[in-house]
């Protein structure tokens, strides 16, 4: 930004010595497209929620491709990818492609558990204190993206309250998971119903306050797809395919921290973004 501010006065000095040229007031022609290109720059930059060296822990991971593109694009060295599937065999029969993205995930030194439960995992910590006595929560970022109990009720109302007590149990058991200056992700798709979860609220009553929340874009992660819970949608033809794709809906990802609690924020490429409607702070929104 130093440089380019340097080079546009440097151009808006010499513009009177131009034969034939007038001055433009408010500096030269390039100028106002300059600022335009550079916020539309800004505006089309994702926002990444985590850094290559924090610790991850990822919830309901499904197919595991997202776990994958944080370890194969992003460079992230320590990601523990969950799934609730009982095994390798239920995870496979539910989304062929898995094995692609275990070996990726592994060949990196990062790890994939099986049978974890959102709503009753252990806490992930580690021992503090000269006999080890005390623990803290082991955790840098805790992303659960599209957390959904599947097609539990056809009934709206009840569906939505089944999924409110999936994040709010979620919001429990990972709380002492997450390490000081922690941050818990959660990314949800835009409009109803997902509105009426009132996902912020449930946060609040585990303790949490939302830092800030973005638009989630699957560009992103570059080999990440949208995984649903009840596993591949086929077509008649019994083929992989078919149905929506949840890559193309809108999503938003909303980051919570404790309460009177900061979050350690991820570099950041280039100069602070000016905030847009992609990037809210706070919850005041």
């Amino acid at each position: 930004m130093g440089k380019r501010r340097k080079v546009a006065h440097a151009q808006k000095g010499n513009s009177g010595n131009q034969k034939g040229q007038k001055p433009q007031k408010g500096g030269t022609p390039a100028a106002k497209p300059q600022k335009k290109a550079q916020a539309q720059q800004q505006h089309d930059e994702p926002t990444i929620p985590f850094a290559p060296e924090d610790r991850i822990l990822l919830i309901g991971d499904g197919d595991l491709s997202f776990a994958a593109s944080l370890v194969e694009h992003h460079f992230c060295a320590d990601v523990t990818a969950t799934v609730l599937e009982a095994n390798l065999d239920a995870l496979v029969e539910k989304y062929p492609q898995v094995p692609e993205n275990i070996a990726k995930i592994e060949a990196e030194g990062s790890k994939v558990l099986y049978n974890v439960d959102a709503t009753k995992m252990a806490p992930f910590v580690e021992k503090k204190g000269k006999d080890s006595s005390g623990s803290v929560g082991a955790m840098d970022r805790i992303i659960f993206n599209f957390p959904h109990v599947g097609g539990k009720s056809t009934d709206v109302n009840r569906q939505v309250r089944y999924n409110q007590e999936l994040l709010v149990s979620f919001f429990r058991r990972a709380g002492p998971s997450l390490a000081p200056g922690g941050s818990i992700v959660v990314t949800l798709f835009e409009g109803e119903p997902y509105t009426l979860w009132n996902v912020r609220d449930l946060a609040r009553h585990s303790g949490l306050q939302v830092e800030r929340s973005f638009r989630f874009r699957a560009s992103a992660y570059p080999g990440y797809r949208h995984a649903r819970t009840l596993g591949v949608v086929k077509n008649k033809s019994g083929e992989a395919g078919g149905g929506w794709k949840g890559e193309d809906r809108a999503a938003r990802s909303y980051v919570f921290v404790r309460k009177d609690d900061e979050a350690r924020p991820a570099p950041k490429a280039g100069k602070k973004r000016s905030r847009t409607a992609d990037d809210e702070s706070s919850d005041d929104d």
